[in-house]
């Protein structure tokens, strides 16, 4: 498809008719890469394949594909499935497609804490923990750490969540609202990965700066749950070259009924970028052995706090992958047109860079994120390979800022424009064609730039 809008626009240039060039241009805008089906040879994104697909996984049988529902595991069956048609191998090591691990959720049974002789109130203090009992009986060997007036609490609890020490944290009462709004989500359950690994941090809003006595007993249940991405991959003659295509199946679930209605299908929120990585894998496999090995994952728990991408990063060694093509929310057309996306983290590579200059020449723009006020790159599973210097970004097309559907049981597959999302994902496709072919590789993302 790409391929004949390209040598249009190149035989306009040679006869140097611009005005010519921009009609044309702007006649094929809507229509983008679907329009063009001069070359039929090559691989095709099917529009009735994409429908098929995003309507199945957000149909109401799914249930919203919520975290540890039956919903989720029906979905994951249904992408095996369209793996194993497609005919990707699975991951090394595994025996299927099924990437399975499990989760630790911890409820509180008992809490208690004692600083310099005063026990806190319940609302003086919060724990983040990852084991069953946790007990200090003294300040020695804890390390200690302030949080003034001055600093930023979300900062120093972003730089500890991965921390393996046993530190108390001293909040000074300025950050009051922020301390609630932290303990209100950590003081309940909590869910874990690394059960009784690495260390673990109190929170103390308290005037006091001098600690000479301190006193810690936290008990929790812990209950242990199954959860499981889904992978496949093409190798490639570079194997341990790879290019990762994900998104995150998982949903909201039932929720409180609107109208009649309780089922937050999610059919943009991700069945459209599941339906993305499942047509990616099936273009790709149709065009042979590629230079470098992809792989097409989807990811679980993304709603949950990212669980599904933090176990597949611990599989794979990070400096392998070359590039993460996250597909997020591609079922709408952007503010900017139907024929642009947007990725997330642009200026941290030249990721996007690569990515423009393999659709030039075409009715296609990928540009950055416009709505970096909301912390996009952070709220998607391509942030925890980033974080280990992976140029990995998210690709959405969405207009969040006025979407009424996101999060809502209103995110159904009616609302999705299907030859917009079809248009988009042979975009992804061509956009990653030098990426896949080896003529070009993204710049390492800066892992120490990332909180």
């Amino acid at each position: 498809m790409i391929n004949c809008v390209s040598s249009s626009v190149h035989r306009h240039r040679d006869f140097h008719t611009p005005r010519l060039l921009l009609t044309l241009l702007f006649l094929g805008l809507g229509a983008g890469f679907t329009a063009c089906q001069q070359d039929q040879s090559a691989p095709q994104i099917d529009r009735a394949d994409v429908e098929r697909i995003v309507t199945t996984l957000s149909a109401d049988d799914m249930r919203g594909r919520r975290t540890f529902t039956p919903g989720i595991e029906r979905a994951a069956r249904f992408i095996e499935g369209e793996f194993e048609q497609i005919g990707l191998e699975p991951l090394e090591g595994l025996a299927g497609y099924a990437q399975d691990f499990q989760v630790y959720v911890l409820t509180p049974a008992s809490q208690a804490v004692v600083l310099n002789g005063q026990a806190l109130a319940d609302d003086r203090y919060f724990a983040a923990v990852n084991r069953e009992t946790l007990s200090w009986t003294s300040v020695e060997g804890i390390a200690v750490q302030t949080v003034g007036p001055e600093d930023d609490l979300f900062r120093m609890f972003s730089s500890l969540r991965g921390s393996r020490e046993q530190t108390l944290v001293l909040v000074d009462e300025s950050h009051q609202d922020s301390f609630d709004r932290l303990r209100r989500r950590f003081s309940g359950t909590t869910r874990t990965m690394e059960m009784g690994q690495g260390g673990n941090t109190v929170y103390v809003v308290t005037t006091e700066e001098d600690i000479r006595s301190l006193n810690v007993d936290i008990t929790n249940s812990v209950e242990a749950l199954d959860l499981g991405n889904v992978a496949g991959r093409i190798i490639g003659r570079r194997k341990d070259e790879i290019v990762l295509f994900s998104a995150h199946y998982d949903h909201l679930g039932v929720r409180t009924p609107v109208d009649g209605d309780s089922i937050a299908n999610g059919a943009n929120d991700d069945a459209s970028g599941t339906t993305a990585v499942i047509a990616l894998a099936k273009y790709f496999q149709a065009l042979g052995q590629p230079e470098r090995t992809l792989i097409f994952a989807a990811f679980t728990a993304e709603e949950m706090g990212g669980f599904g991408s933090q176990h597949f990063s611990k599989q794979l060694n990070p400096d392998q992958i070359v590039a993460m093509f996250n597909i997020e929310m591609i079922g709408k057309p952007a503010t900017d047109g139907s024929n642009t996306a947007w990725i997330t983290g642009f200026e941290r590579s030249n990721f996007g860079e690569i990515l423009q200059q393999a659709v030039d020449g075409t009715p296609y723009t990928f540009y950055p994120d416009p709505y970096p006020d909301q912390n996009l790159f952070y709220r998607s599973d391509n942030a925890t390979l980033a974080r280990l210097g992976v140029p990995a970004h998210s690709i959405s097309t969405t207009p969040i800022d006025v979407d009424q559907n996101y999060h809502r049981v209103t995110d159904e597959a009616e609302t999705l424009d299907l030859d917009h999302m079809t248009n988009s994902i042979m975009a992804i496709a061509k956009g990653a064609a030098t990426i896949v072919s080896g003529e070009a590789t993204p710049t390492r993302v800066d892992a120490s730039q990332m909180r």
